[in-house]
């Protein structure tokens, strides 16, 4: 047994894959800030395939990477975890192979400790990562926005993403005066009101993607900060994560475009009775909403970001310069 693991964890893995032994726990990942482990649990009989386990213990001492070690940081934390662990239970199971998410097998929680036993991408088809594929990514996005479009997010985030406004006042304080920090609840606010709503991802870094071999195929993972959206906080997200500055340049044009294609082929299959045209024209518009939301908020959490470069800036400023010339 590992020796992390409660009796009654061991006992819950055992009884959903019907092993009768669990062999090695290979670690995956630390989660971020000492919360836990991502592990790939082996067994002695070769005939179970491996699972993946989330084992969550938020520590006593919670220590940010950046310093961000306050109250609110940990209650957003602990909570991502509860969202999670909603995600996997009431919501997952709705996504097709176009979507594709593992498949929750249990979860379990004791004394302050939460549990979640996945299906192993791996053993299913998706052991690549960080592959280049962000097309894959964006058809992956699009077929999860259509799937969720006009869903009530009961039991996750209200608001998705780990960086919208109301989540993060500490970001917002830390921010230099100026026009940005005086329009972020009017950035906020455009988002919000969108009149299509979604569920997003969250957190759609390329890190958080599995692809096939051949990277035709995709599966997301870390359903952590999933809640209601606008889908181009996603699409805004992974795009600055994925892209350098001269890339985000050149390909921005084709990439949205080839995101709303396939938004609008998955509308018309998904959601028949929207209007797919409606939809893009709104969330077209959004886009540099959506990215200069996150360029506000990388500004507060990190002032010396890779990401905060000259086109950010750029795209930023003419949505200043929009919102000025409105008021």
């Amino acid at each position: 047994m590992a020796d992390f693991f409660h009796p009654q964890f061991e006992k819950l893995i055992l009884s959903v894959t019907g092993a009768l032994r669990i062999e090695t726990t290979e670690l995956l990942q630390e989660l971020w800030s000492g919360y836990g482990k991502i592990l790939r649990v082996h067994f002695k009989d070769d005939a179970h395939p491996c699972i993946v386990v989330k084992h969550i213990c938020p520590p006593l001492d919670a220590r940010h990477p950046r310093g961000w070690n306050t109250d609110h940081s940990h209650l957003r934390k602990v909570k991502s975890y509860e969202v999670e662990t909603s995600w996997y239970r009431d919501w997952s199971m709705k996504c097709d192979e176009l979507c594709r998410v593992p498949k929750l097998l249990a979860f379990e929680r004791t004394n302050g400790e939460t549990l979640l036993v996945l299906e192993d991408l791996d053993a299913s088809g998706y052991p690549a990562r960080d592959l280049p594929q962000i097309e894959g990514c964006l058809r992956w996005l699009a077929h999860f926005h259509a799937t969720f479009m006009g869903k009530e997010p009961e039991g996750l985030w209200k608001t998705g993403t780990y960086w919208h406004l109301a989540t993060r006042p500490d970001e917002w304080t830390a921010l230099d005066p100026g026009p940005l920090k005086e329009a972020a609840k009017g950035i906020d606010d455009k988002l919000a009101q969108t009149t299509y709503q979604t569920f997003v991802h969250g957190d759609a870094k390329l890190a958080n993607f599995c692809f096939s071999p051949s990277g035709d195929q995709v599966a997301a993972v870390d359903f952590q900060y999933v809640g209601g959206g606008c889908g181009m906080k996603d699409v805004a997200y992974l795009i600055g994560s994925c892209l350098g500055e001269s890339e985000c340049e050149n390909q921005e044009k084709d990439l949205l475009n080839f995101y709303f294609e396939e938004l609008r082929s998955a509308l018309l299959e998904k959601q028949p009775d929207l209007d797919p045209e409606a939809v893009i024209a709104e969330w077209r518009a959004l886009f540099p909403i959506a990215w200069t939301d996150f360029h506000r908020f990388l500004k507060g959490w990190s002032p010396g970001h890779w990401k905060l470069n000259s086109y950010s800036e750029r795209m930023a400023r003419k949505v200043l310069a929009s919102i000025a010339s409105e008021s």
